[in-house]
């Protein structure tokens, strides 16, 4: 079977995406060669909560970024998910990247699972209130000091930083999700980061179809339980195959 194929005849699909979604709105991906994890050695969550000076630097590597990501536009692929979505076959969009386009698409709330979190917003590591990024990296900007909020909390982008857990309430929308999904599609992703990229395979192991589309090699391609594995842009090959399966 094909990707219309396949789109047509799910009623339950869980999208799967990677930064390779994204480059086409401008947003670069963090491990290729101009990504900013190639010339800035990331802050640890521990370092960033016990450590002023791993403060300055966690919030200088995200204004350097921040310009990108407040500018970017969702693309033909984030504008297809949503396709779905209308169309009644969606049942999940998760999702790797912290550029907050699938939302912005128009993709529903209760159908998305930001994993890594978002940069849309900056969270207290206290009280956990979240609020407008803008004011406070405006203020960084013009003092040199990481922002803190109204609690005397440490005010932090709402991403997941390395050594930080993952949202357990997140990951349980994830697990739900792929315990009902009939299709899986893992786009513009390389599958190696973890827990992240266990929810296709578990989805797959269950008998449902597994499909991957991404410009290179990714860690699962030799899994015997993936469907369909084409090789591209993602926006090239995703968008039309929605339009075909939902027409």
């Amino acid at each position: 079977m094909d990707l219309t194929g396949y789109l047509r005849a799910s009623h339950r699909a869980l999208i799967f995406t990677g930064a390779g979604i994204s480059t086409g709105s401008g947003i670069a991906d963090f491990r290729g060669p101009q990504g900013v994890w190639t010339r800035r050695q990331p802050v640890y969550y521990q370092d960033f909560m016990t450590s002023e000076a791993a403060r300055l630097e966690h919030w200088d590597y995200k204004l350097e970024a921040w310009e990108a990501f407040r500018q970017a536009q969702p693309n033909e692929t984030h504008r297809a998910i949503v396709k779905l979505e209308r169309a009644g076959k969606l049942r999940l969009v998760v999702t790797q990247n912290i550029d907050g386009l699938h939302g912005l698409a128009g993709t529903a709330p209760e159908r998305l699972v930001e994993l890594h979190g978002t940069n849309s917003l900056v969270e207290c590591q206290s009280c956990k209130r979240r609020s407008d990024p803008q004011p406070h990296f405006d203020f960084f900007r013009t003092h040199r000091q990481p922002p803190l909020c109204s609690c005397g909390g440490f005010l932090k982008p709402a991403t997941i930083s390395f050594g930080q857990s993952l949202d357990p309430a997140e990951l349980e929308r994830a697990r739900a999700g792929a315990m009902e999904a009939d299709l899986v599609v893992a786009l513009g992703s390389t599958l190696s980061v973890y827990p992240a990229a266990a929810f296709p395979l578990m989805i797959a192991r269950r008998g449902v179809p597994y499909v991957i589309i991404n410009r290179g090699a990714t860690e699962h391609d030799d899994e015997s339980c993936v469907a369909l594995r084409l090789e591209g842009e993602v926006s090239e090959i995703f968008p039309p195959a929605v339009a075909a399966a939902i027409a």
